[in-house]
């Protein structure tokens, strides 16, 4: 998978965090990525939830001592499992104790697309013709519209009395973000790993995201790529059934590294990002798709504004996917449903400041069962003498 991999077009001179598999320690590493290796600081900030929580993180990593584990090279090229050296260190998804979010519909294509499985009732086979019609019915540009605004509720009323109003587009223009939870702590893969899709699922597609890192105190302190995988046949015939489509083995993926904000790389970046997918087949099929976060719906700053505050709280901090524009229509076997996964799909999701995560599609009974959790972890960090070092400083006061 190393040769879908393509580096940031920077390199690594920006503020990257990351965590690394250490088989000696039989447990994880907080590390820190720059162009001469990566750096093992678990002995001064043992948990990227304690990191982004301290008031300085960017100068908490620079300033951490840390032992070289290897390079960046190495380590990717070791983080496929069909392909891996167990006694040398892996790559892990960057986050650990923070909780795991996801906004959806916040891109006018991926909303639409949204509609059309609740239109289709789940079968593929419909999804043409409710794509088509839903097209000539809606008869306006929705990307034009602010979500919250006048005009949105105007247009809802509007629908409504055509019978054209759905739940998707509620969250997609009216004033609240869909905002849910994608995944447990400490269950996201990370680079070059299996990621999972529901066994029953037929229609099921990739989401690449840009995933933001929010401290406790709600301050967007960096930022990451994900796959947030859906399963379109599952929500499409039940929006009750977001827990199954979002939340199975393996199906969220983070990574490769945690880039920090700072000097060189702000929130300015992640709004002007394009976002790059390509899915290989061992089928001989491929995808190719972008999303460009220049037209999301909705201000990251406002996803994670409705995501924290006074009615919810984080205390080990979240992180957050940002949604995607692209809802992949391309036949694959001629149905009318276009794409699907099929096991043995190379996703690779790429960003220019932000590198590239590459994993392959296994179902979620297939893929590792996950099994360390917060409880493995905190044994593994007490047995290694780094609790003090997994909690920021004002943690201490309880």
């Amino acid at each position: 998978m190393f040769d879908r991999y393509t580096p940031p077009e920077d390199g690594y001179a920006g503020s990257w965090v990351g965590r690394a598999w250490l088989p000696g320690a039989n447990g994880p590493a907080v590390v820190r990525v720059q162009p001469d290796g990566v750096f093992d600081i678990s002995r001064s900030v043992a948990t990227t939830s304690a990191l982004c929580d301290l008031a300085d993180p960017v100068g908490a990593l620079r300033g951490a001592a840390g032992e070289r584990i290897g390079d960046v090279e190495a380590l990717l090229r070791n983080s496929d499992p069909a392909r891996r050296d167990a006694s040398r260190p892996w790559l892990l998804a960057p986050v650990d104790l923070q909780a795991i979010k996801a906004a959806g519909v916040t891109f006018v294509a991926s909303m639409l697309e949204r509609v059309v499985e609740e239109q289709a009732k789940g079968d593929p086979a419909a999804a043409a013709g409710a794509r088509d019609a839903l097209a000539t019915e809606i008869g306006v540009d929705l990307a034009q519209v602010k979500p919250g605004s006048p005009e949105a509720a105007s247009l809802k009323q509007a629908l409504v009395r055509r019978g054209l109003w759905s739940q998707y587009l509620e969250v997609g223009i009216g004033p609240d973000a869909e905002i849910f939870t994608k995944a447990q702590p400490m269950s996201a893969v990370g680079f070059g790993a299996d990621i999972g899709i529901h066994p029953a699922s037929a229609w099921s597609n990739p989401e690449p995201e840009v995933v933001l890192a929010v401290a406790s105190s709600g301050r967007i302190v960096g930022a990451t790529l994900g796959n947030d995988v859906n399963l379109r046949d599952f929500e499409g015939r039940s929006a009750l059934l977001l827990c199954k489509a979002k939340d199975n083995n393996a199906s969220t993926a983070i990574g490769p590294f945690l880039r920090l904000f700072d000097e060189k790389f702000t929130l300015d970046d992640v709004r002007q990002a394009e976002i790059a997918l390509h899915v290989a087949g061992e089928d001989g099929f491929v995808l190719d798709g972008t999303s460009a976060m220049r037209r999301i719906s909705r201000d990251p700053a406002d996803i994670v504004g409705q995501a924290i505050g006074a009615t919810h709280q984080y205390p080990d901090g979240f992180v957050v996917f940002l949604g995607t524009m692209f809802a992949p229509t391309k036949p694959r076997e001629g149905g009318g449903g276009g794409f699907t996964h099929k096991p043995g799909d190379i996703v690779a999701i790429g960003s220019a400041r932000l590198g590239t995560l590459v994993n392959r599609v296994r179902t979620s009974d297939q893929a590792p069962p996950w099994r360390f959790g917060v409880r493995a972890l905190m044994a593994n960090l007490a047995s290694r003498g780094l609790l003090e070092a997994a909690v920021a400083p004002d943690d201490h006061a309880g």
